[in-house]
């Protein structure tokens, strides 16, 4: 069995438990503030397993359902029997990496919250275009994208999202989330960038 399918039912169970439960929501959520003040320092992770609502679940557990199941058996293949471990240590810790700097920053405002398992998501995602950064991403369903130029893109609406401020989305989590699993690769494989570069190098636009 897929671990994805393991962190999929185990993040819908919860989240739709914390939608009928508003104490358990306030339990698992991370507020900075609460847990500088508090030193809840679960929330780290309790956050990234509940959700907004029913949209924000589906989305996070659809993207993870694709991307996981491949980076699953990349790691497989690449490590063997470590890249169960690798893959849950990637998605746990992007959840507690992406956070960090959103409880630095808001650590001294008691009405911030933030909640959504998008940063270790996005460090599945970006993970799986360092090794595979060539194959297409349909954006929409129907647009296919490289990779990496869907990567490069999303850093820099992330990055310029984060900077306005303006919605009630962390965008801060994805950005730190997409980097963490850039950064989880190369330490895990070294030669993982050597190899995304030489494969991305005699790709052109005619080839989109």
């Amino acid at each position: 069995m897929y671990i994805t399918y393991v962190i999929i039912a185990i993040t819908v169970a919860i989240s739709l438990y914390a939608f009928k439960e508003q104490r358990i929501l306030e339990m698992l959520i991370m507020n900075p503030y609460v847990t500088d003040k508090n030193r809840q320092y679960h929330r780290f992770i309790s956050s990234g397993f509940i959700h907004q609502d029913h949209m924000h679940l589906i989305f996070n557990m659809f993207s993870l359902f694709f991307f996981g199941r491949s980076l699953e058996m990349v790691f497989a293949m690449q490590f063997g029997e470590a890249g169960a471990w690798y893959f849950i240590l990637l998605y746990l810790l992007g959840i507690i990496v992406s956070d960090i700097p959103t409880f630095l920053k808001h650590r001294n405002n008691p009405r911030y919250n933030s909640l959504g398992a998008s940063g270790g998501v996005a460090s599945v995602i970006f993970a799986f275009i360092i090794f595979l950064p060539l194959e297409d991403i349909y954006l929409y369903a129907a647009l296919p994208v490289p990779g990496f130029i869907l990567g490069t893109l999303y850093i820099i609406f992330s990055w310029y999202q984060g900077k306005k401020s303006n919605d009630s989305i962390n965008h801060d989590a994805h950005l730190y989330g997409a980097i963490f699993g850039v950064l989880f690769c190369n330490i895990i494989y070294p030669p993982s960038m050597v190899n995304f570069f030489d494969q991305i190098k005699d790709w052109t636009l005619s080839k989109f």
